[in-house]
């Protein structure tokens, strides 16, 4: 059996995969621990400093939260957790937890890697892209461990799982270290965190490696059209309403609030105009056209 799983995992994976089928609000499973813990202390130890550079948003901004996606370049140990990705007795050992089989693994770790946050930062609910951007293969699962020796639940930063991300009930995940959550990538897959507010003198980030499996086939009841990430702004906290009087912290959020989604707009119409331009280029194509040409027959034919 592979190497670098903690001690036991695989005799579990039946009762794990009662787990994953039972689970709501949608199919998952919460393993603790994950790996064998020296190579856990191994991780924890080469996690990369937070570079700046690794942590622009998706509108190009430097954010608080940076991403290495090259984790083999990273150190031994992650050179040792990407071979064990990769494993193809991990990836049955995945498929026969999740009952989804032909995993792939997906050596850019495009989306995932490791990922820093810093106090602060929070990841608003979302569901990801549903297609590989460069294999167009269907993404399947997601796998988070978590690299956090210490995380109380009032720090925030807690994984949150909600089918309807209009809806306050959750399943909320304390992110410690060595506990992995694998969930099932859906369109109504909604997850995130909340805000990560550390107290005085706690000079720590949540740390955590996401890795992303694919399949050539797609889901069983069928794919959606190919989309990317799609998130949901949070509203206003429910303490503001008529009759309170805001304290500076509060114009803080609001002001915050309405920056992420005014950042979120401009992404969304910069988006829209890549389509935009793309669908004009192929329309004004010399192949288009002809194809076009060559069908005006059979639509006469066929009285259309």
């Amino acid at each position: 059996m592979t190497t670098g799983l903690a001690p036991g995992l695989a005799a579990r994976a039946d009762a794990l995969a009662r787990e994953f089928a039972a689970a709501a609000p949608f199919r998952h499973v919460v393993i603790d621990p994950f790996l064998d813990p020296p190579f856990l202390e191994d991780l924890m130890r080469e996690f990369p400093p937070f570079d700046p550079r690794q942590a622009l948003n998706e509108t190009g901004e430097v954010a608080g939260k940076a991403v290495v996606s090259n984790l083999s370049g990273i150190g031994p140990a992650y050179a040792r957790f990407d071979r064990l990705m990769r494993d193809p007795e991990f990836l049955e050992l995945t498929a026969r937890i999740t009952g989804i089989p032909h995993l792939l693994y997906d050596p850019d770790y495009i989306g995932g890697g490791t990922h820093e946050n810093l106090h602060g930062q929070e990841l608003d609910t979302h569901v990801d892209f549903n297609f590989h951007p460069q294999t167009h293969t269907h993404r399947r699962l997601n796998l988070i461990l978590f690299l956090n020796r210490e995380w109380q639940e009032s720090w925030g930063g807690c994984l949150e799982l909600l089918r309807d991300p209009w809806e306050p009930d959750c399943k909320s995940v304390v992110p410690l270290a060595n506990r992995a959550v694998i969930f099932e990538t859906t369109e109504a897959s909604w997850h995130g965190f909340r805000k990560i507010q550390l107290p005085p003198g706690q000079n720590t980030s949540r740390r955590s490696i996401a890795v992303y499996f694919y399949t050539r086939e797609a889901p069983p009841h069928g794919a959606s059209p190919s989309h990317a990430t799609f998130y949901y702004q949070r509203p206003m906290p429910p303490h503001i309403k008529a009759g309170y009087t805001m304290q500076e912290e509060d114009v803080r959020e609001i002001a915050t609030l309405f920056a992420r989604r005014d950042q979120y707009i401009r992404f969304l119409y910069q988006r829209e105009m890549e389509f935009s331009q793309a669908l004009s280029n192929l329309m004004l194509s010399r192949a288009f056209r002809w194809g076009t040409r060559l069908t005006k027959p059979l639509k006469r034919l066929l009285g259309k």
